[in-house]
C-alpha cells in the first residue's frame, strides 16, 4: 500500500515538472541581476540591479528556436554603498541622466546539451551595442501553488566594461588599478508563462 501511495505522489510531482513551451515574462520577485568586479586588484565587489523586466520564448524540445530580450534600469544599481552607487550612476560610469537603461536582445540560441545552451545577443550600455554570449543552465519547469507555469534558468557571462564606454579608473602606487576591467555577470531568472 505504501509503495502505491509513493508511486502516485511521484507521478503527481512528475506531472508538475512537465515541460511547457511558450512565451514567458520574467518574474522580478523571483529573479536577480548580479555582477562582480575586481577592486584594487586584491578583492571582488558584488552588486545588483534591482529593477528590470523582460520576456522570453522557450521550448525545451526546440531550444534553438528560443529567444529573449530584457531591459535593466541602471538607476537601480546597488552595491550596498551609497557613495559608490552615486559614482556609478554619474558620468564616469553609467551616466544615468543620458542612458537610463541597458538592453539585451538575443540573436541566436545554440544548444550545448539538454540542460544548457548559449544565447548569442546584443548588449547595449551607454548607447553602445556589443555582441555577448550568455552561458545558460536550464533548471526546469513547474507549476506554483496558484497554477502559474514557471521556467527557471541561470545565465553567466563576462564583459569588458571599457567596451561599453565605462573607462574611468585610477592608477595605484603599486601599479595596479582601482577598478578591474572584466565584469562577471550572473542572472537568476524565473519566468511566468503568459496566458
Amino acid at each position: 500500500m505504501f509503495k502505491k501511495i509513493l508511486f502516485t505522489l511521484l507521478l503527481l510531482f512528475g506531472c508538475s515538472q512537465v515541460a511547457v513551451a511558450g512565451e514567458y515574462e520574467i518574474d522580478p520577485a523571483h529573479s536577480s541581476v548580479g555582477f562582480k568586479i575586481r577592486h584594487l586588484a586584491i578583492s571582488t565587489v558584488p552588486g545588483t540591479f534591482t529593477a528590470f523586466k523582460g520576456t522570453f520564448s522557450f521550448d525545451p524540445d526546440k531550444i534553438e528556436k528560443s529567444s529573449a530580450e530584457a531591459e535593466i534600469a541602471v538607476t537601480s544599481v546597488n552595491t550596498n554603498n551609497e557613495k559608490r552607487d552615486n559614482h556609478l550612476k554619474g558620468e564616469d560610469f553609467f551616466d544615468v541622466e543620458k542612458f537610463k537603461v541597458m538592453k539585451f536582445k538575443s540573436k541566436k540560441v545554440e544548444k550545448v546539451d539538454d540542460d544548457s545552451f548559449k544565447v548569442h545577443g546584443d548588449l547595449t550600455i551607454r548607447g553602445i551595442t556589443k555582441p555577448v554570449v550568455l552561458d545558460v543552465d536550464y533548471l526546469g519547469m513547474a507549476k506554483d501553488p496558484w497554477g502559474s507555469e514557471k521556467a527557471g534558468f541561470t545565465a553567466t557571462t563576462t564583459i569588458n566594461r571599457k567596451d561599453f564606454g565605462l573607462t574611468w579608473n585610477k592608477v595605484l602606487e603599486t601599479g595596479g588599478f582601482v577598478v578591474g576591467d572584466d565584469v562577471n555577470i550572473r542572472l537568476d531568472v524565473e519566468g511566468t508563462k503568459k496566458s
